[in-house]
């Protein structure tokens, strides 16, 4: 009679499954697993909860989503195909939420938005003479 040995905690030999990565189980794009090494090695808390990680990265990656929206937005209206540090600037600083959340910040080779002051505009004469009006002086018949 033959014994044969299974492993300890009671896995079956020979077949593992796939390893599913946290952002998968998640759905998301960002890396959760990264975000939880960061957590862990800055310091920021003594201890933080499973979701943390899995939140702060959905954050990111919505942030993100909507950051390259509007750069590309503003890309295809300057008529490019690519992105740069000006389509950046434009989107954030065009945009009310993320400039609040963005305005501290430095975008380098973003250049500023254009912006004349009214004061410095030619003026419009409203009191000049008007083209249908009658002349100054009238015809003489």
């Amino acid at each position: 009679m033959e014994v044969i040995s299974k492993p300890a905690g009671g896995r079956s030999g020979g077949q593992r499954k796939k390893a599913v990565s946290k952002s998968v189980k998640a759905g998301l794009q960002f890396p959760v697993g990264r975000v939880a090494r960061f957590l862990k090695r800055g310091r920021y808390a003594e201890r933080y909860g499973a979701g943390a990680p899995i939140y702060l990265a959905a954050v990111l990656e919505y942030l993100a989503a909507e950051v390259l929206e509007l750069a590309g937005n503003a890309a295809r209206d300057n008529k490019k195909n690519r992105i740069n540090p000006r389509h950046v600037l434009l989107a954030i600083r065009n945009d009310e939420e993320l400039g609040k959340l963005l305005q501290g910040v430095t975008i380098a080779s973003g250049g500023v938005l254009p912006n004349i002051n009214p004061v410095l505009l030619p003026k419009e004469t409203a009191s000049g003479p008007d083209k249908n009006s009658q002349p100054k002086s009238p015809k003489k018949s």
